[in-house]
């Protein structure tokens, strides 16, 4: 590999929307994330309440179901 082209690669601080923070390795010195394994449902086995409909539901809800 060459010289003096790579990135100075360190441990980071990456903070969740929840919270968490964790150290890791990165590039970067700070990362904020919005989910981490100490939040996210397929970790936790808790299922979140989404508000936001999907596409199928939002065009039911337009236009109805037509039988």
């Amino acid at each position: 590999m060459k010289d003096k082209i790579h990135p100075n690669y360190g441990e980071s601080k990456v903070t969740c929307g929840c919270g968490n923070t964790f150290l890791t390795g990165s590039v970067k010195k700070e990362l904020r994330i919005d989910v981490c394994s100490k939040c996210h449902p397929f970790f936790t086995g808790q299922q979140r309440n989404i508000t936001a409909g999907g596409r199928v539901e939002k065009f039911n809800k337009r236009y109805g179901t037509q039988a």
